[in-house]
């Protein structure tokens, strides 16, 4: 089928690549115009903006976005609905936050335009394994966008969540999960760093990938990571959050559900970002002040 495709990132790219594959029709529009000619040279049909995006697609019209979250999802949602019609759909692939969604289908809904909400995982590895959607919205939209989602994901890897925001907070609490679960690894290949045995954890990784229960695909990341770099020495200890785990936690707030684990891996990414932190010398600081516990001057 046809389809318009807006965001031409990591991820955003890799997609129109595995439908180009597929033999969908794609028109594309980037910020970025080199983009736009690198996909047109792989047979993606080039737009030089969201107005002749819209103009090459005929019928129904379909378009995915595949930008940050907040101000961007909004800012091409306002540039985009003057060119659409009644029953037209957009797509959004990104990470927005779900209350974000139903507010954006809301307004869409008045209009006459369809918004579906497309939770995608996967990665950079996306275009050769395929994508796991997660996705809300319309029966009849939803519907509409099957051959696109069937190209998209791996067999059995896309799910109709349900309504319009169901997509979004599945992969929301997804992304909550993925940050407890690669804190655990990290704690625990932390420990084992410490021990006396002069571990190889690459071997471990490896090892636990062969019928453990703790086997996983981010544990043979942290195998293939610690193959590259044993010691890790290329990389600082600063960890980064893109909003789902926020998100995750208010969630559970909330609706009063206890999220102990998932609440302690986002502030250990909070943590990670201080190297001089004050909380931390106010602690060497009052154990001094009680026991006389020995403190290490500031160099």
């Amino acid at each position: 089928m046809q389809l318009g495709f807006v965001g031409l990132g990591k991820m955003g790219g890799n997609m129109v690549e595995r439908l180009l594959g597929e033999k969908h029709k794609v028109v594309v529009f980037n910020r970025d115009e080199d983009k736009i000619h690198e996909y047109a040279g792989k047979g993606a049909a080039p737009s030089t903006s969201l107005q002749t995006l819209v103009q090459q697609l005929e019928g129904r019209k379909a378009i995915w976005l595949m930008v940050p979250s907040g101000e961007a999802v909004d800012q091409n949602i306002a540039d985009l609905t003057p060119y659409l019609s009644k029953g037209d759909i957009l797509i959004d692939g990104g990470n927005s936050y779900y209350k974000d969604t139903i507010r954006r289908a809301g307004s869409l809904k008045e209009k006459g335009i369809h918004l579906v909400d497309c939770g995608t995982s996967g990665g950079i590895w996306g275009l050769k394994v395929g994508y796991c959607l997660m996705i809300g919205g319309d029966d009849d939209a939803v519907k509409f966008l099957d051959p696109v989602f069937r190209t998209l994901a791996p067999p059995d890897g896309y799910l109709h969540c349900g309504k319009v925001g169901s997509g979004h907070l599945v992969k929301m609490i997804h992304n909550g999960i993925e940050y407890g679960m690669m804190q655990a690894y990290a704690e625990g290949f932390d420990i084992l760093k410490a021990s006396p045995y002069g571990l190889d954890l690459q071997k471990v990784a490896h090892l636990w990938n062969q019928g453990s229960v703790v086997r996983s695909w981010l544990l043979e990341l942290a195998e293939s990571a610690l193959k590259k770099d044993p010691e890790l020495k290329s990389l600082e200890p600063w960890v980064a959050d893109s909003g789902e785990g926020r998100w995750t936690v208010f969630e559970s707030i909330e609706r009063n559900v206890p999220a102990p684990v998932l609440t302690l891996a986002l502030q250990a990414r909070f943590a990670s970002r201080e190297k001089n932190s004050f909380a931390h010398r106010l602690l060497a600081a009052l154990r001094n002040e009680f026991g006389g516990h020995a403190v290490k001057p500031r160099q």
